[in-house]
């Protein structure tokens, strides 16, 4: 007995160091990973958690946006749930309810669609869970605090703008022929983006100095729903078999990298990018890589970079002041009316990329390396 008892107390005494340490493992409600329904566990903090919904995992830009805001709250002590919905309006709703219930300090919603959320920011209210809507405009509700984005309109300018310098429409040159695409009717920013780019591009097409062949140049019949490149791809295809087996397409408005790509695998497949039939300018948004590597390779024409890192920093210094009783930081309190009140936002500024600025914008930011770009 005497050589035994040592050992049977060393492993009662290991017994209580292991269940000590599971209680403090520092994991909210078990791993940090990745689950099944697409959801992200975060590190525990003593300031509470956020919840964070984010729309899909599909799109580059969102997995970046995700990351960023975990590392942001996590440093200033909150724990974080980080929920990806997989551009399914029923998944977000419920992954939203699910926060609601474990009793989040505040939510961060980049909507899958900005209107199917009025009952779910009712049931955040009715438990005094502030809410930040994050790059994409929650609307008719009354229960947004904030609003953190980019000069949306102003991505459009950017785009338009672009087009109308490398076509030398300034300049009286044309007429060219154009096609237009824009983003998803769901989300409020498409018609941002949209009018921003008419905005400089209609009075050409006023003129005749570009001409839209499909005669498609409103936002129903350019729309892409969830900023679909396979659908985009489609679409591009359509346009070309009915109005390009004679003429060429000189220049193509697209809102969004993953609609470009698409509308560049449409072009390829007609014989665009060869010496004798070069591609169109082809716009885009958010510089997500596959788009820059395109740039750099002479593809697709150019970007909109908005830095997530950024806007990230803008949403948690957003939350932060809320749950500290104190106003956030705004720039703008007129834009942005989601039908019941003009939500207070801050606009972070949008920069133009193509590749005479890609290092500077990208890589000299530290957003890319080199390597990531080969």
């Amino acid at each position: 007995m005497k050589k035994t008892l040592p050992a049977a107390v060393w492993i009662i005494a290991l017994a209580l160091v292991l269940a000590l340490a599971a209680c403090g493992s520092g994991h909210d409600g078990g791993a940090q990973g990745t689950a099944s329904d697409g959801s992200s566990g975060g590190k525990s903090g003593g300031k509470g958690t956020i919840g964070i919904a984010m729309p899909t995992k599909s799109s580059e830009r969102w997995v970046n946006d995700g990351a960023n805001m975990v590392k942001e709250f996590e440093a200033l002590g909150y724990s974080t749930d980080l929920q990806y919905g997989e551009d399914i309006i029923e998944n977000q709703v419920s992954q939203i309810e699910n926060m609601i219930t474990k009793g989040v300090k505040l939510l961060v919603i980049a909507s899958i669609d900005g209107e199917a959320l009025t009952d779910v920011i009712q049931k955040a209210a009715d438990q005094n869970i502030p809410v930040i809507a994050y790059d994409r405009l929650i609307k008719k509700t009354e229960h947004v605090s904030y609003y953190a984005t980019f000069d949306n309109f102003k991505v459009g300018v950017l785009q338009g703008s672009y087009i109308e310098e490398k076509l030398g429409l300034k300049e009286g040159k044309g007429p060219f022929n154009i096609e237009l695409f824009a983003g998803s009717p769901d989300d409020n920013n498409a018609y941002f983006f949209f009018d921003g780019a008419l905005s400089v591009l209609q009075p050409y097409i006023d003129s005749g100095k570009l001409v839209v062949r499909s005669g498609q140049t409103k936002f129903e019949q350019a729309a892409t729903l969830r900023w679909d490149g396979g659908v985009a791809q489609s679409r591009m295809d359509n346009l070309l078999s009915a109005n390009y087996t004679a003429e060429r397409v000189d220049a193509v408005l697209s809102p969004y990298d993953g609609i470009s790509i698409g509308i560049l695998s449409s072009l390829k497949g007609v014989g665009y990018g060869s010496a004798d039939k070069p591609l169109p300018i082809i716009t885009g948004q958010d510089a997500e890589l596959a788009s820059v590597k395109s740039i750099i390779a002479g593809e697709q024409t150019q970007t909109v970079f908005k830095d997530t890192r950024e806007l990230a920093k803008v949403a948690v210094k957003m939350a932060d002041a809320i749950l500290n009783g104190q106003t956030p930081e705004v720039n703008d309190e007129k834009t942005y009316d989601n039908g019941v009140k003009i939500v207070p936002s801050y606009l972070l500024t949008p920069v133009s990329v193509d590749k005479s600025n890609y290092k500077e914008a990208l890589v000299d930011t530290g957003y890319y390396t080199e390597d990531q770009l080969k």
